[in-house]
């Protein structure tokens, strides 16, 4: 019977041992990501780099990174979050808007700390009385950039009299896609530019959806901040490329795969800005003196190889991607 009852006692021990994350006070990350993209992959690149420079690092044993992707399911990434706030993660790591308001549903404690996410009123995450999440950190945008990063097109397209034609996708869930295609229908009726936009629901639509676009005669595409334009970019770049038609945008990341030229946050950047807040929460488990921040590096970029296809003379103030 004692023997019975030690293995029972042990049995448990083991238990217990086995669901919990932690392991010699190590602290762990809950890292969340919405879905696979090479240019959002950057921030969190940035954020891991940020933690290592501060002493926090994976592979030497001081942070235990549980990374988990949703694939662009919401149900999945409510699970994945659910599942990270019952082992009482020491801190959650959110990458994209999605990723961030489910967050900040399933949690108030533990501390979030965001990349590639808009600032609280466009993510609609404020309270009734207009206050931020007391768990909302990281680095976060708004839309000002967004009149540099569109007025760019007519600038390198120089028009001679003409009026262009831009076109756009987007997806109507997203608010801050919402809210960017407004502010850009302003922009337009200010200057000389005609706008063509399409809804989607999802990034399965892309194909379809951009093809739609094409056939309205545009003069280039500019790719919004929008998680479906995000993931579905590669589809979109290479549709565009075939019809002749030169692609813009607001994030510089997705200059590297094929986009003519931007104004926008250097993803690994901003990954970097969240990942150094989160690495000093770590240092004191004490949230004194952290707050959401704006993203602090923004770039004029250029793609080399696209503005040679496009004929486009790109001013010397803008950097070339490698």
């Amino acid at each position: 019977m004692k023997l019975q009852r030690y293995l029972s006692l042990g049995s448990l021990l083991v238990l217990l041992l086995s669901c919990n994350p932690k392991k010699n006070d190590v602290p762990v990350i809950g890292f969340v990501d919405a879905f696979e993209d090479v240019t959002v992959g950057q921030a969190r690149t940035g954020f891991t780099d940020a933690l290592k420079k501060n002493g926090f690092s994976k592979e030497q044993g001081t942070v235990n990174i549980e990374y988990k992707n949703a694939q662009n399911d919401q149900p999945t990434l409510s699970l994945i979050v659910n599942q990270f706030v019952s082992e009482k993660v020491d801190l959650l790591a959110t990458c994209t808007t999605l990723s961030t308001v489910t967050a900040l549903q399933k949690t108030k404690t533990i501390p979030a700390f965001a990349m590639v996410s808009p600032v609280p009123a466009r993510m609609n995450v404020l309270s009734s009385t207009g206050a931020t999440p007391p768990n909302l950190f990281g680095a976060l945008e708004d839309l000002n950039y967004i009149d540099t990063s569109f007025n760019i097109i007519n600038k390198l397209l120089k028009p001679k009299g003409a009026k262009l034609v831009i076109g756009m996708i987007y997806n109507q869930s997203e608010p801050q896609s919402a809210d960017a295609v407004n502010r850009i229908k302003e922009l337009a009726a200010k200057s000389n530019v005609s706008l063509e936009v399409l809804p989607l629901n999802n990034s399965a639509d892309a194909q379809l959806v951009t093809k739609s676009l094409l056939s309205r005669n545009i003069d280039a595409f500019f790719a919004l901040p929008d998680n479906s334009v995000f993931a579905s970019f590669e589809t979109i770049i290479k549709n565009c490329n075939q019809a002749n038609v030169p692609v813009f945008t607001s994030e510089a990341g997705l200059v590297k795969l094929g986009a003519v030229a931007a104004y926008g946050a250097d993803m690994y950047q901003w990954g970097y800005q969240a990942g150094e807040q989160a690495a000093q929460y770590l240092k004191t488990h004490k949230t004194d003196g952290l707050k959401w921040e704006m993203v602090k590096v923004r770039k004029r970029v250029y793609n080399p190889s696209a503005a040679t296809k496009y004929h486009i003379t790109v001013p010397t103030n803008f950097e070339a991607v490698k």
